[in-house]
């Protein structure tokens, strides 16, 4: 493709050279590039692909995309923003094949996977080829391909949506997270739905502040062009979204376009009514937690815009599966263990209390803190554990390169607050173990924080590690299996 297509939609500052030049790849490592790439320059915490022209002349790159005019006789096209050129760029170099299906997009803290995944399923049932991109992976038809980022950068992002579009797969249902909407891996993306689950606290160790991480979660819906907005009516934020002009609202509480009422637990999930633009009909989910009456809520409005009957919509919905490691049952003999992939305050008050509503005896939350993270987080999620959970094991999570022990000491000051009721097993398998042994008839343990995660990070390598494999092993093991 010539560069000049390349580049026609990114806003240049200058261009120094010719653009009548082909461009048979385009990176943004070094490394990786080949004979006749463009090498688009980005500045990231530790480096700055400025400092690597020289090696990406060395390498075949013919044009540099930069912030900055650069020591080079390669021809350059100087932006204010190479993140945002990369996206528009990657969206061009794959033939603008986003333009050709309908995107959904899932944004929020809590939420997404499962909304995105319900989503998928009650499309897919109904006939609508739908794939998902997203914490899990992706996955259209019989392909799967491992998870690296929630939403992946743009080259793969694009690149994927390629290889979904020839296989026939025209609409696809993406999580987008709040780093990829900081980092503009969206840019020039049109979403036919974007989908807002909720907000709560996390990933402060990089936004720093509420407010910062609350302004990540607007611009998607300020700036990415999305033909219907989904709005969750019961959170504040989504209040302050619902505001805009064509916004449809779901919720429980306040007034939505579509709504809930008698919600109510049961022993495989949560029953409710529905009314879906003015058709009511009752669901019987087999997902349980209110959060999950809020995903369906979501599923069930994106896919009615989407054309799908009402009818296939509960029809699907009653018999959709939760996804890998969100809210999990692994075991529900003489007591259940659960695995959920909460890892926010938010998340864990969810959780717990979902639990709670049904539970006939003791809970036993196992949980941890990751480390390199938000640090503030740590006390409040033990102050939960403490207040809701009947017996706390503190453990380790992904600790990366910080001490397991003073991570759970943080945690450990959050029990405190509410109960002395807890032990510290710093060993995660050995914590699992910990509370399978405690655990008595019609006890319930829920294993939270990591979900469907198939590693533990310590001192920046991923040993391999899965929570849900773990529980099987031991409960094998004691012959409870």
């Amino acid at each position: 493709m010539k560069l000049e297509k390349l580049v026609k939609n990114v806003k240049k500052i200058k261009v120094i050279g010719d653009l009548d030049i082909e461009i048979l790849n385009v990176q943004i490592d070094s490394n990786s590039l080949t004979k006749g790439s463009l090498f688009i320059c980005l500045k990231g915490g530790d480096n700055d692909g400025h400092e690597y022209v020289k090696q990406a002349e060395k390498y075949g790159a013919v044009a540099l995309v930069c912030e900055r005019e650069v020591e080079s006789n390669l021809t350059q096209i100087v932006v204010e923003d190479t993140r945002l050129a990369l996206s528009i760029i990657a969206k061009e170099f794959y033939e603008c094949v986003s333009d050709k299906m309908k995107l959904i997009g899932v944004v929020g803290t809590n939420g997404k996977t499962t909304t995105a995944h319900l989503i998928g399923s009650v499309l897919n049932g109904a006939g609508i080829k739908c794939g998902v991109i997203g914490t899990l992976g992706t996955f259209y038809g019989d392909y799967f391909l491992e998870p690296n980022l929630t939403t992946p950068d743009p080259l793969i992002l694009h690149k994927t949506l390629s290889k979904m579009f020839k296989a026939g797969y025209e609409t696809v249902v993406m999580e987008v997270s709040a780093h990829a909407i900081h980092f503009q891996k969206l840019g020039g993306v049109k979403f036919e739905v974007g989908v807002f689950t909720n907000f709560s606290r996390d990933h402060l160790d990089f936004f720093k502040d509420m407010q910062n991480y609350e302004q990540a979660k607007l611009k998607f819906f300020k700036e990415n062009d999305c033909k219907f907005l989904v709005v969750n009516a019961d959170d504040e934020l989504g209040q302050k979204i619902a505001k805009n002009k064509g916004v449809i609202t779901y919720g429980i509480n306040n007034p939505s376009d579509v709504f809930a009422i008698d919600v109510s637990a049961t022993p495989s999930g949560q029953n409710f009514i529905i009314n879906l633009f003015d058709c009511v009909y009752n669901v019987d989910l087999n997902l349980s937690g209110k959060f999950n009456v809020y995903n369906s809520l979501a599923c069930a409005t994106t896919c009615a815009l989407l054309g799908v009957s009402t009818q296939k919509i509960i029809e699907e919905l009653n018999r959709a599966v939760g996804a890998s490691g969100r809210f999990e049952r692994v075991y529900n003999g003489d007591f259940s263990v659960i695995v959920d992939y909460a890892h926010t305050p938010d998340g864990l008050l969810n959780l717990l209390s979902s639990v709670k509503e049904s539970a006939k005896s003791k809970i036993i939350c196992v949980f941890g803190c990751g480390g390199n993270r938000d640090v503030g987080k740590r006390y409040e999620m033990g102050k939960i554990s403490g207040e809701l959970a009947d017996f706390t094991v503190i453990t380790s999570d992904n600790p990366r390169y910080e001490e397991p022990m003073a991570i759970i000491s943080q945690v450990e000051q959050g029990v405190l607050e509410k109960t002395n009721k807890y032990v510290i097993v710093q060993d995660r398998a050995q914590a699992i173990e910990y509370a399978l042994d405690y655990a008595k008839s019609n006890d319930v343990v829920i294993v939270a924080g990591k979900g469907s995660e198939n590693y533990q990070e310590i001192l920046g390598i991923k040993r391999p590690y899965n929570d849900k494999d773990t529980i099987i092993d031991i409960l094998r093991r004691k012959r409870v299996l």
